[in-house]
């Protein structure tokens, strides 16, 4: 197999204490597994100007912005002789930016030319449940849906991607998938803004391709899954980025189907984090490295001189308290993305101080509380039924879910439709680069995540949300629940029904 990253070979760690021989064996194996599969051998390819996913095109139909995708099928040239089949929307790999603005209705178009049912996730977005693109909304081969609904959320890098039950891994890893930015007039001036200059979208993702340039999935066993060796951003290697203005804004979106990266800069250079999955924060938190685990979003700006050359890289990753680190990719380094400035830099202004005003959503005000266990492929011990209704919310109220992860090894845990608050982390207030708005979050073994929702607008008693772990893997084979938003008073559907119209 082939491989363009520098990714350091894992280690061996010791295991955390709480298993059994048996358990140690498969762990080691796993780890043994592992350490074949990650080996690096480094490649001698060529630097890539980082390709700028398009602004994707739209109209104004009766007052609507409507835009066209089209799920096909592509190649990509990454092993020399062999070309890489793919997928994309409206190209072989990946799919445009999405662009709307706060207040307007948009209609999506999605044709899909596929040979087999796909469908498409709005991830991070507010909007009716048959709108949602989950697994209850599947488009079948040679097929179009017209999803339509109002954008009313704050300014935020949210995105797009494939949701077909027990498939969304595969899809994912092919390609699909996509930006969708939303625009607030209410966001502050100041901050870099020229889409693909000084704005960038970053779309991360590890893949493990074949002696023949097939996109691989692991079934080595190993527990989180696809822990890929080849590298794509914005879906080239090596890739870099020619700089021309004193500040840039990274918009970064892990894609990938398992790892978790920890962004950094090679010199360890401070940057202002200003914005979380949904939206900007209420003021910019500087750090040094960001943690994102799968289908996590953070935007980030960053101070670049003169002629400078600065890497982005992914650093070694605190997992929390799992088994053998190294075997989830915890030990893993590698390269990103160079910034290479040019000798001569447009100024910028500075980073404003404050980014925007986030209503605290009040525990006093939550209605109930709810508890997930994440184990193993289950959440609170069940497997994924769609005809299930796991969850009822009414809506209007707010809740408060605990979350934790009782297995030795990464989960993560995203929520449909809503954007919610971490109120506490085993009791104790959060980081602040978690003080914003989130729809996705990691969940490090033996800890409770305490988050807090409100549930607005949206009804239906017949078409479910989701809520599962987005290592996809994990969300293929079932782990994922769904709960349905009803009103006050109104009766709970026994099951869902699966007869699907598109």
């Amino acid at each position: 197999m082939e491989t363009v990253s520098d990714f350091r070979r894992p280690s061996r760690r010791a295991v955390v204490g709480g298993f059994t021989s048996l358990g140690l064996l498969a762990l080691t194996g796993t780890l043994a597994a592992c350490g074949r599969q990650n080996e690096i051998q480094l490649a001698a390819a060529p630097a890539t100007s980082l390709p700028i996913p398009p602004v994707a095109d739209s109209r104004v139909e009766d007052g609507i912005r409507v835009f066209e995708l089209e799920a096909r099928t592509g190649t990509l040239d990454l092993v020399p002789g062999f070309p890489t089949t793919s997928a994309g929307f409206n190209g072989p790999y990946l799919g445009p930016t999405l662009r709307a603005e706060r207040g307007e209705h948009v209609r999506v178009k999605i044709t899909n030319s596929l040979d087999e049912v796909t469908s498409v996730h709005w991830h991070g977005m507010h909007l009716p449940p048959e709108m949602d693109g989950g697994p209850h909304q599947p488009v079948a081969a040679g097929s179009t849906w017209e999803p339509e609904w109002l954008i009313d959320q704050p300014a935020a890098t949210l995105w797009y991607h494939p949701h077909p039950h027990g498939e969304t891994q595969r899809h994912v890893n092919l390609g699909l998938a996509g930006m969708f930015i939303v625009d607030d007039a209410d966001a502050p001036e100041g901050l870099p803004s020229d889409y693909g200059v000084d704005d960038v979208p970053v779309i991360v993702q590890d893949k493990m391709v074949g002696d023949e340039g097939d996109f691989l999935l692991d079934s080595s066993g190993n527990e989180v899954g696809t822990l890929g060796k080849t590298l794509l951003v914005n879906g080239v290697r090596n890739a870099q980025l020619e700089v021309a203005s004193r500040r840039i804004r990274l918009r970064l979106l892990n894609a990938a189907p398992a790892r978790t990266f920890n962004f950094t800069f090679a010199d360890s250079r401070e940057f202002a984090l200003i914005a979380s999955d949904g939206g900007l924060l209420t003021a910019p938190v500087p750090l040094t490295s960001i943690r994102l685990s799968p289908a996590e979003r953070a935007e980030i700006v960053v101070d670049i001189e003169p002629g400078e050359r600065v890497m982005l890289r992914s650093a070694g990753v605190e997992l929390g308290a799992v088994a053998v680190p190294a075997a989830f990719g915890g030990d893993d380094e590698f390269d990103v993305l160079e910034l290479r400035a040019a000798g001569e830099l447009a100024p910028s202004s500075s980073v404003p101080e404050t980014l925007a005003s986030i209503e605290r959503l009040r525990e006093d005000d939550a209605v109930g509380l709810r508890e997930f266990r994440l184990a193993d492929r289950k959440i609170n011990s069940k497997d994924m039924d769609m005809g299930r209704v796991d969850e009822i919310v009414r809506v209007g109220t707010t809740e408060v879910w605990e979350v934790r992860n009782t297995n030795p090894y990464p989960h993560n845990f995203h929520v449909h439709d809503v954007q919610f608050q971490v109120l506490a982390i085993d009791g104790e207030e959060p980081p602040p680069e978690l003080g914003g708005w989130k729809d996705t979050i990691y969940l490090e073994p033996r800890r409770v995540y305490r988050i807090i929702l409100r549930f607005g607008d949206y009804t239906s008693s017949s078409v479910p949300y989701m809520y599962h772990c987005h290592l996809l893997l994990h969300e293929d084979e079932g782990m994922m629940g769904q709960f349905v938003v009803l009103e006050k008073g109104e009766a709970a559907p026994l099951r869902i029904s699966m007869d699907h119209d598109h």
